[in-house]
């Protein structure tokens, strides 16, 4: 008798899946759209790389063909102006939730080290804030997020 292998198994979409974390991005509404695309992705990846535990498996499509893992929760993308970013960074700091920062001036560079220099010379009391990414407990993050209207 062969064991039954839970990768054959049918894959149910309807069943919820609780979490016990949650992520979000904040990101500035008054930016253009290729900027708040280019901000939701940049956080996303900062997210991913701080919480490899949060990754889920590869994907593999139905002629074997092997694709790369995502995250396995999802994002809610949340929009703010730039004194709703500071609160929730101070916010989330407080928390001690992890914690993902674009400034604008990161728009001008071309590569990571000058990224994080870009971040490392904003006044770090004030810094102008595009965007933010955050993951920790849900009961957390929702605090932290609380009173933002969803990306729209």
């Amino acid at each position: 008798m062969t064991e039954a292998n839970p990768a054959d198994a049918p894959v149910r979409f309807d069943t919820p899946i609780r979490f016990d974390t949650k992520v979000a991005l904040v990101i500035r509404a008054d930016l253009a759209v290729w900027q708040k695309l280019n901000v939701a992705a940049f956080l996303a990846t900062g997210i991913a790389a701080a919480a490899p535990d949060a990754l889920g498996e590869e994907y593999v499509d139905g002629a074997g063909r092997r694709y790369g893992r995502m995250l396995g929760q999802p994002m809610m993308i949340f929009a703010a102006d730039g004194g709703q970013l500071r609160a929730v960074r101070d916010a989330a700091l407080e928390r001690g939730l992890t914690l993902v920062p674009y400034v604008a001036a990161m728009f001008g560079t071309g590569h990571d080290a000058a990224n994080r220099a870009a971040f490392q010379a904003e006044d770090p009391n004030a810094p102008d804030l595009v965007g933010l990414a955050l993951r920790g407990p849900k009961k957390a993050v929702d605090k932290t997020v609380k009173g933002l209207a969803l990306h729209g």
